[in-house]
């Protein structure tokens, strides 16, 4: 097992060096809490060697004391916009990889890159330079957010280049991304958007409803049409109503669902947080940043697309308007407020965090959770939730400098 309870009562060995281990060299993280798909191990192990997670400790591996500490798989967020000053709609690549680290230095190891509404052959271009990123490894794929969604509910995408979800177009931009579209938000209930989510389920590709003015009849249509993620759950949507009870009660209640949280103390109420979970269950719930430019970089002017954006103490609206804009969220932060205020299980924010997105993705072979022969990829937080230290591929992102 990669896990396995710490030896009580026994000596334990003298701090290590505190420098990162290299990549080849063996490692065991002993001492720590670490959460499991079954459960919490406590005074655990993990043991990494080179990019992987082992089932044994070599013999001449370097152990490390994380005692009092937790351990749980890196995060997965599926729906990022960007950070560190830098936009993955608009940016040059090195702006993108300086995005991605800004995210990793905050435990999202995996990460799917989120288009923001723009003209067709924009989004096209774009998709070309991305999936040349996710065939290179960094991050896991592309989620087109917009066009296809209801000028209604449009939130912080620019109206007059919405359209209709036409299944050619929505082909194209598919076809643009050279196999690494991962999931179109799409507003089901406009003109093609059933037949634009049949379309994407035939081709592997996650049909998510949001920025929607759907019925609870029409989301229930494109559910079982073959859509599978609410984006962000509550947000550019209708509210629950108890005669029209809109797209939110269809979301929650059908088990093929997954629903897309921020959980930033901004966009949701934490009793709209609780209804979440409540009634989808553990098991459904993805957290997500939804997080813009100036995520992990600061308050100021950005562009969010063609839309000029005003960070104020952390939050992101629109200058025209002053819809909310994205978020500025990182996953650490949203880790620790489920903990700590939310009152969440531990347990159960790891797998919103890290197995249910992985799962969805079909990457959990690999990623999502801290299992023999997937990758390294693991965070290490504090007593009080706080983050410590990030590896990525048996690479510390964040050294956590213990000893």
């Amino acid at each position: 097992m990669a896990v396995h309870p710490g030896a009580r009562g026994t000596a334990r060995p003298a701090p290590p060096d505190p420098r990162p281990a290299a990549r080849d060299a063996p490692l065991v993280l002993s001492g720590a809490n670490v959460v499991l798909p079954t459960g919490t191990v406590e005074d655990g192990r993990v043991s990494v060697e080179g990019t992987r997670i082992t089932g044994t400790a070599p013999e001449n591996a370097r152990v490390v004391n994380v005692e009092g500490h937790w351990l749980v798989p890196g995060f997965v967020d599926l729906h990022n916009h960007g950070g560190g000053g830098a936009s993955f709609t608009s940016g040059t690549v090195d702006d993108v990889l300086k995005g991605i680290h800004t995210h990793r230095l905050h435990g999202t190891t995996t990460l799917v890159a989120s288009t923001v509404t723009g003209d067709m052959d924009f989004l096209a271009q774009r998709a070309g330079l991305l999936s040349e990123l996710a065939e290179q490894g960094d991050i896991a794929g592309i989620h087109f957010e917009g066009p296809f969604i209801s000028p209604c509910r449009k939130g912080a995408h620019a109206e007059s280049l919405l359209r209709d979800p036409d299944p050619a177009e929505v082909r194209k931009l598919v076809d643009a991304a050279r196999g690494q579209a991962r999931m179109v938000t799409l507003a089901t209930e406009l003109p093609g958007g059933i037949d634009s989510v049949r379309l994407l389920a035939e081709h592997g590709v996650i049909a998510a409803i949001g920025h929607t003015d759907a019925t609870y009849e029409q989301t229930a249509e494109a559910i079982e049409a073959g859509a599978t993620v609410a984006t962000h759950l509550f947000n550019a949507m209708p509210a629950l109503g108890h005669r029209s009870p809109g797209p939110i009660a269809a979301l929650l209640e059908d088990e093929r669902v997954t629903v897309e949280l921020i959980n930033d103390g901004t966009h949701l109420h934490p009793a709209s947080l609780q209804l979440a979970f409540h009634h989808a269950g553990a098991g459904r719930v993805a957290f997500i940043t939804d997080a813009m430019d100036a995520a992990g970089f600061g308050d100021g002017r950005y562009l969010l697309g063609p839309l000029e954006v005003e960070v104020s103490e952390g939050v992101a609206r629109l200058v025209e308007g002053g819809s909310i804009a994205g978020s500025t969220l990182t996953l650490d932060r949203a880790f620790q407020r489920a903990v700590t205020i939310d009152r969440l299980p531990v347990e159960d924010v790891v797998a919103a965090l890290s197995a249910n997105p992985a799962r969805l993705l079909g990457m959990d072979d690999t990623v999502g959770s801290l299992e023999p022969g997937k990758h390294a990829d693991l965070v290490l937080l504090d007593t009080d939730f706080a983050l410590k230290g990030v590896m990525r591929r048996g690479e510390w992102v964040v050294d956590p400098q213990l000893g």
